[in-house]
């Protein structure tokens, strides 16, 4: 988290006073039963936060995964403590996603899901803090780089004929929002981008679905999960864990929710109904 993010936060603490409730989660898992058995998935920021919680699950659940970034460091480590295969990838370099998608598909020999999770936020308050780098950089981190990454898959399952494919996309429910900053405004057109896609090639047999979760514990967010989840803004006065979102991944990704197309889930609890008692 950005030193000016703990110095809101702090000063959030001495206008409102420090929070008095100290917020812990107790979440159901559903027990591990191959509901991914088969799959063969690609996960993008998988080194890390959701898309290494992700990635726990999916094994957990029988798949195949491959998860990537930047940091090969991080990647390896990541590898090695969840037993899966890993290839660095920068979500930028869109030259070089017909090669990386070459690459995962040799590694199993096919691939028949992406996850595209990677994505920055940089907190700028509002929209008179944002340089033009800043708006750059999550334009091209958050919708860009995703948007090419999915062509470059969809021209491989079409071409390799291969049948009963997903894409879920990692959104946020700040796209169900109106806002004025680069972050919250790329969730929004990866939500439209999402359904239209959806309805473009459901007739190859590519399912794409997103998740749109509400403040979860990451290292973007600057909440840890081991630590006070109190969190006000939230429906139920806490922060979402990684392992919950997780869940809802792995059941997008199974047959279970084959019905499912376009569908955007937001996991916040009904924090962003429109209710008029609010």
């Amino acid at each position: 988290m950005a030193l000016k993010d703990y110095l809101r936060r702090g000063a959030e603490y001495i206008l409102k006073g420090v929070p008095i409730k100290n917020i812990t989660a107790s979440i159901s898992l559903l027990a591990p039963n191959n509901q991914l058995y088969g799959k063969k998935i690609i996960i993008t920021g998988g080194g890390r936060g959701l898309g290494y919680s992700m990635a726990k699950k999916f094994i957990a659940e029988g798949a195949q995964v491959i998860i990537s970034g930047r940091n090969e460091t991080t990647l390896q480590q990541a590898a090695s403590q969840l037993n899966c295969k890993y290839l660095t990838l920068d979500i930028n370099d869109i030259d070089n996603f017909n090669t990386f998608i070459e690459k995962a598909d040799k590694i199993f020999n096919g691939i028949n899901c992406l996850v595209n999770n990677a994505g920055i936020s940089l907190h700028e308050g509002n929209i008179r803090n944002v340089t033009e780098t800043q708006f750059d950089n999550q334009i091209k981190t958050n919708l860009k780089g995703g948007y090419f990454l999915s062509q470059s898959f969809i021209k491989y399952i079409e071409s390799k004929n291969i049948a009963n494919s997903n894409i879920l996309f990692i959104s946020s429910e700040r796209g169900i929002y109106v806002d004025d900053l680069p972050y919250g405004m790329t969730k929004a057109a990866i939500n439209s981008f999402i359904q239209g896609l959806a309805y473009r090639v459901i007739s190859s047999g590519i399912r794409v679905n997103a998740i749109a979760p509400g403040i979860t514990a990451s290292d973007m967010t600057g909440y840890k999960a081991d630590e006070n989840l109190y969190c006000n803004c939230n429906t139920n006065k806490r922060i979402y864990l990684p392992e919950e979102v997780a869940e809802i991944a792995s059941f997008l990704l199974s047959d279970i929710s084959k019905c499912l197309v376009g569908q955007i889930l937001v996991c916040n609890e009904g924090k962003s109904i429109n209710a008029a008692w609010k």
